[in-house]
């Protein structure tokens, strides 16, 4: 099983909950209609790793706030990488078929280290910089389906287990990355920063 790290130790993760078009802009930017609910999809654990790895000139990446679950709640938060292949995902969506070969790949969902969280999410922020440029912001306000929403609807028809994980959606700014591109992604809250971790692409 693949683990993440929180407080100096690695946890078992059942699996990834993704949200996906939850930010308008970033919606508009692919040419994708406004959902009229909540778009769900997951990931399973073996797409769950650490390291940022390159796979093809159509693999994008985006940045997300990313939630640890416990006892159905949020327990800690990271910053977090959905790596897409757009090419394959946009074939899927013409023909309304399921995403999983797109987003459900081996090594998609990278993590930093988890960190405790009991703030107001209402404070939340998160920033990506690739070689020293932002390239992605986002936070709560721009958000169309805040934290205690997401968890609320996928209490409704899905289990949430011990540190599973909820990605809450990218921001605008997504875009393809090569071998040797540095990441770093940062969050915010209340105006402070708690969290910075940095990725080289391998």
């Amino acid at each position: 099983m693949q683990t993440v790290r929180y407080k100096e130790e690695n946890l078992e993760v059942s699996k990834v909950i993704c949200i996906g078009r939850n930010y308008v802009e970033h919606i508009e930017e692919l040419g994708n209609e406004i959902p009229s609910e909540m778009v769900v999809f997951n990931k399973p654990n073996s797409a769950i790793t650490d390291e940022l790895h390159y796979f093809s000139d159509t693999c994008r990446f985006e940045g997300e706030i990313c939630f640890l679950i416990k006892n159905k709640q949020i327990e800690a938060i990271a910053f977090g990488l959905d790596l897409t292949y757009a090419d394959i995902q946009n074939k899927l969506k013409e023909k309304g078929l399921p995403w999983e070969r797109a987003k459900a790949f081996d090594k998609s969902a990278v993590f930093s280290h988890f960190i405790p969280y009991n703030g107001d999410v209402r404070t939340l922020e998160m920033r990506l910089y690739v070689n020293d440029s932002l390239t992605q912001f986002a936070d709560y306000s721009l958000m169309m389906y805040k934290p205690g929403m997401m968890i609320s609807e996928i209490n409704r028809f899905m289990s949430l287990a011990e540190n599973d994980i909820v990605m809450s959606g990218t921001p605008k700014g997504v875009a393809p990355y090569k071998v040797g591109d540095r990441f770093v992604g940062q969050i915010f809250s209340d105006e402070k920063l708690i969290l910075e971790h940095s990725w080289i692409v391998q």
